[in-house]
């Protein structure tokens, strides 16, 4: 009979899943849904109570596969706007479907329900049902290494919704909640797996699966179809044949489906990689990438994360039947950790990339210390606990501050790129009375997507293919003549960081020769706002298209700082102007 590193050395207690049931006093099965799902509606109340102090932000980046949602659902193919070239500027693609399936039964892009915007509401609570199911994935594998896996859940959750990080992605729009949870199950699946004794045909098609969908999830999600391989080369008891024909299961039941998915890829635009992937110019990962985890060394704290380090280390240096499961959990994390490091840094705030790492870690972390601190002499208890009390009151110092500064000034809210670049635009382009072949070059798609009625030309390049090449090529020479020479936009919007960029528009003459600039930002080193020469032939239509551009450009400015955590009207339509937006709301 195995030992738990619970008890006292000598008392043998087997793990949780080898326990009989027992039967109450009343002589009635006891019911054991009832503990577990008390503990996943805890913590999961308390992350959505988190996710409520950042209200209606929705990140500009989300709005793109709300875009694509809406013309797949309209029946206008897979396309950034109706009548758009295809190009795959999304890399969450069964997020994409879960979107497409609430547009279909009116629940996403119709309108409000029960007062609330449904472009915010939906994705939302598609984001507390996933944070519910990773929850559930970690009480599930607590059940496996501990004697009391509510209470380890209940702690480990309570951290893990303390972290703004994870609560505010998975709140984004974006798809990092249904990512975090498959990444959970992949863990409580080899957890298992390892508890039970046997890596068989049934853990390697699900652990092979769960990463096939982490993968259409998120291009790295592909890293975790080594979860399960790595940890049957850990399975020294099972035999090598027995190790070695799961593993080409977990494998073929991976690559299959996500094979075919590739190939599909590849035969409509001709890449094996989301045009997202070419325009970043996602390059070849090298051993510095992995000193960027320390970046989330420090944003947790660092005394936490030692402390953590340890007592995991302490569980791992002692001989306990627990010993041997800790792998299924420490593997995808170590991916989890692996994926975010090898991915091009981000700009945006929070550490966007590491939403699966924070519950692998929480978890993990709380399983080591109820084994840690529940043994040992009673000097060594008090000093261990009086060191975790201090970390975790660092970290929570830290997280309170990110949350606060997060609250106050959010990581590109879409309501702002729809009203600065979608409503305005359409604005102007009334005001210059342009015909529907107008274009827009703005380098953010998200919100102009949704509200635009001119066709926009994405000078980011994740949705236009062409642009997207001369990024991947840093043949900046030619994407000036694209612009200047090909697409000749008519309206160009250029904010200050892409201005700075090393492309050149600037600098170029032609952008003199042959734009007219109608608005200039005080706010935004290098916003300006330019129209083509030509496009409007009277001084007075131009004259109050820079009054108009001027005025607008200041009220959002005056919106935005008075609530930047705001919704944008129940609806966004293509085609409206502010001032028409303005009536409806």
């Amino acid at each position: 009979m195995p030992k738990s590193g619970v008890d006292a050395p000598h008392t043998p207690v087997p793990l949780p899943s080898q326990r009989r049931d027992t039967v109450p006093p009343s002589g009635r099965p006891r019911l054991r849904w009832i503990g577990p799902t008390l503990v996943v509606g805890a913590v999961t109340g308390l992350i959505t109570a988190h996710a409520l102090l950042y209200r209606y932000w929705i990140v500009d980046d989300a709005a793109v596969t709300f875009a694509y949602a809406r013309s797949i659902a309209e029946g206008h193919g897979i396309a950034l706007q109706p009548g758009a070239p295809s190009v795959e500027a999304y890399s969450n693609s069964t997020w994409l479907v879960l979107l497409v399936l609430g547009r279909f039964v009116g629940l996403f892009d119709h309108g409000a329900i029960a007062g609330f915007p449904d472009y915010v509401l939906y994705p939302k609570l598609l984001a507390v049902l996933c944070c519910a199911g990773t929850v559930a994935a970690m009480y599930r594998t607590a059940s496996y290494l501990v004697r009391r896996p509510a209470v380890v859940t209940l702690v480990a959750g309570t951290v893990l919704a303390a972290v703004p990080s994870y609560v505010i992605w998975c709140f984004s729009g974006l798809e990092n909640s249904l990512y975090a949870l498959l990444v959970a199950w992949i863990a409580a699946v080899l957890v298992g797996a390892l508890a039970n004794g046997e890596l068989g045909p049934r853990a390697a098609v699900v652990c092979g699966l769960l990463a096939c969908t982490a993968a259409l999830t998120r291009p790295d999600g592909a890293i975790y179809a080594a979860a399960f391989p790595a940890v049957a080369l850990l399975a020294p008891r099972l035999g090598l044949r027995s190790r070695l024909r799961s593993t080409l299961i977990a494998t073929a039941a991976f690559a299959l489906p996500y094979g075919a998915f590739l190939l599909w890829r590849h035969a409509r635009w001709g890449l094996w990689v989301p045009n997202t992937a070419v325009a970043k110019a996602q390059g070849v990962p090298s051993p510095r990438d992995l000193g960027k985890v320390g970046e989330l060394v420090g944003y947790a704290g660092w005394p936490a994360v030692l402390l953590g380090v340890g007592m995991v280390a302490v569980l791992l240096s002692r001989p306990s039947a627990v010993r041997g499961l800790v792998p299924g959990l420490l593997i995808p994390l170590g991916l989890a950790l692996a994926g975010y490091a090898v991915l091009q840094p981000d700009w945006m705030a929070q550490w966007r990339f590491a939403t699966p790492v924070w519950p692998l870690a929480a978890l993990v972390v709380t399983v080591a210390a109820s084994h840690v601190l529940g043994r040992g002499r009673r000097l060594f208890r008090v000093l261990a606990v009086a060191a975790v009390a201090g970390a975790v009151a660092l970290s929570g110092t830290l997280f309170a501050s990110a949350a606060s500064d997060f609250r106050k000034d959010p990581t590109f809210p879409m309501c702002w790129v729809a009203d600065r670049y979608g409503h305005e635009f359409n604005e102007l382009a009334d005001l210059a009375e342009v015909d529907g072949h107008a274009t827009l070059l703005v380098p953010d798609m998200g919100g102009t997507a949704l509200t635009s009625r001119l066709r926009l030309v994405d000078y980011a390049g994740l949705a236009d293919a062409e642009i997207a090449r001369y990024y991947r090529d840093r043949d900046m020479t030619g994407l000036r003549d694209y612009v200047f020479g090909t697409v000749r936009p008519t309206f160009i919007r250029v904010g200050g960081a892409w201005w700075a960029y090393g492309t050149g528009l600037a600098r170029d003459p032609r952008l003199a020769t042959d734009y007219e600039e109608i608005q200039r930002d005080s706010y935004d080193v290098g916003g300006r706002t330019y129209i083509r020469k030509g496009v409007v032939t009277d001084p007075q239509v131009l004259d109050r298209l820079r009054v108009e551009a001027a005025h607008e450009t200041h009220r959002l400015m005056r919106v935005e700082r008075r609530d930047p955590l705001r919704a944008c009207g129940a609806v966004l339509r293509a085609g409206e102007g502010t001032a028409s937006r303005l009536r409806r709301s």
